[in-house]
């Protein structure tokens, strides 16, 4: 018998995991991949993020990671600006296939049947409502697996929110991602980069044993559909980073993702929660987004319990209003900065502001790195 039933086993759905079995739920994991799997993202854990971990006791899943203690903000006129989290605040930097599979092996620990390698086509629908999920058979043949709850953390594509019609692809602005990991780059240091252009932003990232994350998020569909040439020319022709990139090797492949940005109309419906990217993703050039997602999944993990607890429906309900007392702010701010970017004249103007006052900046970096959170 399953209790929850959880698909997707990054870390919102991991995190889910780990706290409903630690509360004696019993709860099924699902994902469609076999752990390690690489992961496009950026690979820093911000200072709230970490905040999260520490309260579940599981910073031992980033020890092989390096801090992250600030952000630098640059723009292609020549302003820069570096802003630090603060004395003793640090974020950490790891690859995501390590952070993902420490989580999953985590939620095992704590209890949670795991199941990799196993495709959620559907969610199982009894009028309104969700009472499981319908998983695809090895023998070709599909079979059901109910449960009173399903945690739908399958990521920005999610086959159940789409399904019900709680999750789309935004409208405006539409961008795209490619990135991959670099060796013998020059000039890193212990801060995360954020380079903002016209049309475009690069983020890069220190990672251990010597690599850099490089990902170039565009509008430009056309760029973006041959991310590896869109990588190269963006990273070779860059006013700041071309001579810091000149010497160096790509060693994995180049991974691509898009349009970035997906926008939910509901938490879920009676039997079923979104958590993760399912509910809602913002274009990532804040670094925050793992902690959207694992504190997300500490208030849909809070509502499955209550629904639980006292036998109620409205799991869904309670968990927006959550999530809008929650992320209400931050989802403004990230807001504004994508339209930001979308905007040369907006551009120019933040880094003549950022030039001659670059206080509203730093300020900027900490609430982007959730402190407050932290």
């Amino acid at each position: 018998m399953t209790d929850v039933v959880i698909c997707g086993a990054g870390p919102a759905g991991a995190m889910a995991a780990i706290i409903l079995a630690r509360a004696g739920v019993r709860v099924r994991l699902l994902d469609r991949a076999r752990f390690p799997r690489d992961k496009l993202c950026g690979d820093t854990l911000n200072p709230g993020a970490l905040a999260v971990l520490a309260r579940h006791g599981l910073l031992e899943v980033t020890r092989s990671g390096i801090p992250i203690t600030g952000m630098v903000v640059t723009d292609a006129a020549g302003v820069r600006v570096e802003g630090a989290y603060g004395a003793s605040i640090a974020g950490r930097s790891l690859p995501r296939s390590i952070l993902d599979e420490a989580l999953l092996r985590a939620a095992g620990a704590a209890g949670a049947a795991i199941d990799e390698g196993q495709l959620v086509r559907a969610p199982m629908r009894e009028g309104s409502g969700v009472t499981g999920v319908i998983v695809a058979g090895r023998n070709g043949a599909d079979r059901p697996l109910a449960a009173p709850l399903t945690i739908a953390a399958d990521g920005a594509s999610s086959r159940l929110a789409r399904a019900l019609s709680l999750a789309r692809h935004a409208a405006r602005p539409r961008r795209w991602a490619a990135g991959a990991y670099f060796d013998d780059v020059s000039g890193m240091s212990g801060f995360g980069e954020m380079h903002v252009r016209q049309h475009a932003y690069i983020g890069v990232a220190p990672l251990p044993a010597g690599l850099a994350n490089a990902c170039v998020v565009t509008a430009d569909r056309a760029s973006a559909a041959r991310p590896e040439a869109l990588l190269q020319n963006t990273l070779g022709r860059d006013p700041v980073l071309a001579d810091r990139f000149a010497r160096a090797r790509r060693v994995t492949r180049v991974i691509s993702l898009g349009p970035l940005a997906v926008e939910s109309t509901a938490c879920g419906v009676p039997g079923l929660v979104l958590a993760g990217d399912s509910a809602g993703f913002i274009d990532p050039m804040t670094g925050d987004g793992l902690h959207f997602a694992l504190r997300g999944a500490e208030l849909a993990a809070a509502e499955v319990l209550e629904a639980l607890a006292h036998g109620r429906t409205d799991a869904h309900v309670r968990l927006a209003v959550a999530r809008r007392h929650e992320f209400a702010r931050k989802w403004m701010f990230n807001r504004a900065l994508r339209s930001l970017v979308g905007s040369p004249l907006a551009v120019r103007a933040a880094a003549l502001g950022a030039k001659w006052s670059p206080g509203w900046l730093h300020q900027t970096i900490r609430y982007a790195g959730d402190l407050r959170a932290a």
